[in-house]
């Protein structure tokens, strides 16, 4: 990207699952369309490392159907947050960028969920979607003791993977009740890929003891950590560990969206029938609309680029599917719901905003996210509340209430384009 100030019919945000689908179907549609994300790949962290090593059929034929448009690909380029008259404050390696757009397409994707508990802060602690990531790209993790610990399909996908790399995965631990995995598991023949996926990771992880109904209470270490105590409501142990990969289910990137304006619902972004926000010209995708994997993103992503060209009445044979795949997100939601005990994990000393070292005995002094926020810098850390106020969310109860440019790091130069 060589010019300051780039103008597009359609710009999307976001180049995972959702964002490449919509950017194809704007793209194929006749529409000047640019895909912007900040990373130097195609297929978001889902898809990570598909471009160079294509392993996952439906990745490999997204990325290449991408290919083969008239898209322009705005990559390692950071929004910044919206500026005036439909324009998007941004920087590349280049410097500051201004993108112009007439409609507008966001697919942001969802990050982990962490839920603060007693040594959750020891090096040795990761989300179970960082340490994949870390391990893909040569962070050695064969012969490593891995408790993985939270909910979610996720904890299957990456003990999976970790195995195959030659991690010792010595055990999984889902804190939703079996009585509810049974009841989603027994739904899975609606979705015959999802019922593969399942099977397929089962017997990859053969062996592993994978338990219900089960969350972590603390970790323990002196500068590393060593151990993980868990329990099952009714009794604990300890199991010594050289990592510990722990989430909590995703959680949307909701901070653009709530810049540019956007209405949410229950902490995800409302659209209509054809991904339409609250925002006029400004369409939503994927993971920010519910949380329901690549498949049904790309259904999403397909209607939202089909209709900001304006092709609506392609999207009715859409329809079906997307419906389909909103069920399976709903069923999702309801088997994999958080528990109680999980909200109550933290102890007073326990660090909440790891950026600011605000502590839980501090934070719960407060009414609302703001206040705790003017009174701790809470959320003002490195990583802007990404961490903290999702933690916040489930256990004060807080909402975020705005949110202010930049929606992510940036110099200040970007910030004061005219």
């Amino acid at each position: 990207m060589s010019d300051t100030r780039v103008s597009f019919e359609v710009v999307v945000v976001g180049a995972g699952p959702a964002g490449l689908a919509a950017a194809c179907a704007a793209a194929e549609s006749g529409c000047r369309t640019a895909l912007v994300d900040d990373t130097p790949w195609l297929g978001g962290q889902i898809w990570r490392g598909q471009q160079a090593h294509p392993t996952i059929p439906l990745a490999a034929h997204w990325v290449e159907r991408f290919k083969q448009t008239k898209a322009v690909l705005l990559d390692q380029c950071t929004i910044l947050g919206p500026g005036s008259s439909r324009i998007l404050l941004a920087e590349d390696p280049g410097g500051p960028r201004q993108i112009q757009w007439e409609r507008l397409i966001l697919a942001t994707g969802a990050r982990e969920l962490f839920l603060p508990f007693p040594g959750w802060t020891l090096p040795g602690n990761f989300g179970p979607g960082g340490l994949q990531s870390l391990a893909k790209h040569g962070w050695p993790v064969a012969g490593k003791r891995i408790v993985l610990a939270g909910s979610g399909p996720l904890l299957l996908a990456v003990g999976g993977g970790l195995r195959k790399m030659g991690a010792c995965i010595l055990s999984i631990n889902e804190q939703a009740p079996l009585s509810r995995l049974i009841s989603f598991g027994a739904g899975l023949f609606r979705w015959p890929s999802k019922w593969g996926q399942a099977a397929r990771l089962k017997w990859t992880l053969r062996g592993t003891p994978f338990r219900c109904g089960v969350w972590p209470i603390g970790a323990q270490g002196m500068e590393q950590l060593r151990a993980v105590t868990l329990t099952d409501g009714r009794r604990q142990w300890t199991e010594e560990c050289d990592l510990l990969a722990c989430g909590f289910g995703l959680v949307p990137n909701v901070e653009l969206p709530l810049a540019l304006g956007c209405q949410l619902d229950n902490g995800f972004v409302r659209v209509d029938a054809w991904q339409a926000s609250s925002v006029a010209g400004v369409y939503c995708a994927g993971e920010l609309t519910g949380i329901g994997g690549a498949d049904a993103a790309l259904v999403e992503g397909s209607i939202a680029g089909l209709a900001a060209s304006g092709h609506e009445n392609a999207i009715r044979q859409l329809m079906a599917s997307r419906a389909s795949w909103r069920r399976f997100s709903a069923g999702l939601a309801k088997a994999f719901a958080l528990r109680e005990e999980v909200a109550r994990l933290a102890s007073a000393e326990t660090m909440i905003c790891r950026c600011e070292d605000v502590r839980f005995d501090r934070m719960k002094s407060f009414a609302c996210w703001r206040e705790a926020k003017l009174q701790t810098r809470c959320g003002m850390g490195t990583c802007q509340g990404r961490v903290c106020g999702a933690a916040a969310r489930v256990l004060f109860g807080w909402g975020m209430e705005s949110v202010r440019p930049p929606v992510l790091p940036g110099r200040v130069e970007s910030l004061t384009q005219d």
